[in-house]
């Protein structure tokens, strides 16, 4: 269930596993550049039987009304990809350039365990429930507040944390009773054709309720924001592609979750221990190479102490060496792509033409030949205003900007588009939190607290998103609701 012994996958669409109608395309290991297989290429024939196989699903079908058996199917899925746990690590690691060490976490095991919340959650939901009743317009009434299945829900992910993007999305959708039609990023094909394939043959999911389909067109994806025959669409990406779901979606007036970019900030007030927060800072910035929307780019310290900061950050980000992801004290491995790298490497040069300087890194590590490696790099000298500060870059870049006090800082991390994440460190809980309230941004870590957890709602404010993800808010955003008034005689 890891690797493809026979270096290929399929498509899984209406219960089997099918070639795709446009052939082929590779998948390539990041670290090597490397080829390791071929994924099934689907064109728009694919997707529109993968769309109508949901839809049949769902429309001729229990599934949206079977409770329990929605359950059972999910944490049979569940068992069956603990049981392949080390394949997919493998997968992974090949596919993704995920760290070895990150594996344990938010990049496999952590997001498999998480489906468990997802079928608890369906398990003890309150699907309808009575209000009191009443007599509008003096008729005697008795009403009930069911919630129900959106209906066909077509799930778009990224390629930087597939299994926990995918997970998110199929686990609660198909807990609330949706059947799905999930179309993974071009960039790792095979960590969810791995998914389905499991499915299949070691779960009673029926066919289809799950359907995944993997395309080295971006507009095969698109066709799910289009298709009236799809009812929702849950898109997780860059801002730039959300925008353009949302209008495809506005076609049909399509229910649209959206979990977009970010340039989040780390705030140090200045009876923080600026050190320790500026290591801190440095080190999650370099995590994944920088790939995750909601890691805190923009390190913002009081000014007194700025070069002081710039230096502790660049000795810790200096001191993580972009490396082999199979290595298991590996934290900064290799960006997805040439594509992604030569992007990176643009506002690199940018920085510089903005009138920054890099305290560390600035380009391509000397010892890397071959691999889409980018040197953990700390810039210095700019301020908010300039592009590299304002713009997503998603990579292990670190911008690090002054502050003239906790209301300064305060600006400084809402004058972004983005609303995403944040960080607030101070010696004082009570300032922090006071700090930490005033950010428009969907989640805040508060002297090193933790946000994310399956029960836990993740999302953003602005262009960082619609609607949340995980947590019974992010089952919520698969339903509907409807209410039932019945006359009492």
């Amino acid at each position: 269930m890891g690797l493809p012994a026979d270096g290929t996958s399929e498509l899984l669409i209406d219960g089997k596993l099918v070639p795709g109608s446009a052939g082929t395309f590779p998948t390539v290991n990041p670290a090597t550049e490397e080829v390791l297989g071929v994924a099934a290429d689907a064109d728009a024939a694919d997707m529109g039987g993968a769309i109508e196989a949901a839809r049949r699903a769902f429309d001729d079908t229990s599934w949206s009304t079977d409770h329990a058996f929605r359950v059972r199917c999910i944490r049979q899925l569940r068992d069956a990809l603990r049981e392949h746990i080390e394949e997919l690590r493998e997968l992974t690691i090949a596919e993704v350039g995920a760290p070895l060490m990150l594996t344990a976490g938010a990049q496999l095991e952590g997001p498999v365990d998480d489906l468990a919340f997802s079928a608890d959650t369906a398990e003890n939901f309150a699907w309808n429930h009575d209000l009191a009743d009443a007599a509008p317009q003096g008729i005697p009434t008795r009403r009930t507040v069911a919630r129900e299945a959106v209906g066909v829900v077509g799930a778009i992910t990224p390629w930087n944390f597939p299994h926990q993007i995918n997970f998110a999305k199929l686990g609660p959708a198909l807990a609330a009773g949706n059947t799905v039609v999930l179309k993974p990023a071009p960039d790792t094909p095979w960590c969810a054709a791995a998914v389905g394939r499991i499915a299949l043959e070691h779960t009673d999911i029926p066919p289809g309720v799950l359907n995944i389909v993997t395309s080295s067109d971006h507009g095969v994806g698109a066709l799910l924001a289009q298709d009236p025959r799809v009812d929702m669409v849950s898109f997780t990406g860059s801002t730039a592609t959300g925008r353009a779901v949302m209008i495809d979606g506005a076609a049909t007036i399509k229910k649209v979750f959206l979990e977009l970019g970010g340039k989040s900030a780390f705030l140090v007030l200045d009876d923080a221990d600026l050190g320790m927060a500026a290591s801190i800072s440095a080190f999650t910035a370099a995590m994944h190479a920088g790939q995750g929307c909601a890691i805190t780019t923009r390190l913002v310290v009081p000014r007194a102490r700025y070069d002081e900061a710039v230096e502790a950050a660049a000795a810790t980000m200096g001191g993580i060496r972009a490396g082999d992801p199979t290595h298991k004290r590996t934290v900064c491995g290799p960006v997805i792509s040439a594509r992604q790298r030569d992007r990176i490497q643009g506002y690199l040069d940018l920085a510089l033409d903005e009138g920054g300087r890099f305290a560390c890194g600035g380009g391509r590590p000397a010892d890397r030949e071959a691999g889409f490696f980018i040197e953990p790099t700390v810039i210095a000298g700019l301020t908010n205003e300039s592009r590299v500060a304002r713009e997503e870059i998603f990579g292990p870049v670190l911008v690090v900007l002054a502050h003239d006090g906790d209301d300064d800082a305060v600006r400084i991390a809402n004058d972004s588009p983005y609303g995403l994440s944040g960080t607030v460190y101070s010696g004082s809980d009570d300032r922090a939190q006071t700090v930490a309230r005033r950010l428009r941004t969907g989640t805040v870590n508060v002297n090193g607290g933790v946000w994310y957890s399956a029960d836990a709602p993740f999302g953003g404010y602005k262009q960082s998103g619609v609607g949340r993800e995980m947590g019974v808010a992010g089952f919520e955003e698969y339903l509907e609701t409807k209410l039932i008034a019945t006359a009492i005689n």
